[in-house]
């Protein structure tokens, strides 16, 4: 009797860390909307992600550094080919791009459960109803990769 239970718990504690994967659908990341604040590079950030309508989730971001903005972002997760990919743009304090016309940053889905996003180099984590942590892969100047933790609460 009491291998079983040593291998019931065992087994429980496998599952817990395997979460399923979900369909690669918006409505399984709706949870991510909403308007979201935190501090990240030094200053005050917000993100605002739209409900998932037409298609798409859209947000704004901006980074404010000694009370004036930094930079903005324009940020969409659409459906393509049955799958989720997530797009941006980068602007300056002025609204000029950092990126050529018709080029965007793109992250293509990697997998969704039902507490994480993950696309190559940036993953969304739902800590509750109030809380998401999103970690961005960001490339440096020398070529290595730093992933940046951004903590936000609603």
């Amino acid at each position: 009797m009491k291998y079983v239970i040593v291998f019931l718990l065992a087994l429980s504690s496998i599952q817990a860390q395997t979460e399923k994967a979900l369909e690669p659908k918006l409505e399984n990341i709706k949870w991510i909307s909403g308007t979201w604040h935190g501090e990240a590079f030094g200053g005050i950030t917000e993100e605002i992600w739209s409900e998932p309508s037409g298609g798409s989730m859209m947000a704004t971001f901006k980074l404010i550094n000694d009370g004036k903005v930094t930079f903005y972002e324009i940020e969409v997760i659409r459906e393509v080919e049955n799958s989720l990919i997530l797009q941006l743009k980068h602007f300056g304090p002025d609204l000029k791009g950092w990126e050529t016309k018709d080029e965007t940053i793109d992250f293509p889905l990697i997998k969704i459960t039902e507490n994480k996003v993950v696309f190559e180099g940036m993953t969304f984590e739902k800590i509750s109803t109030h809380e998401m942590n999103i970690y961005v892969d960001i490339k440096n100047e020398d070529g290595t990769v730093e992933t940046v933790k951004f903590n936000y609460k609603k």
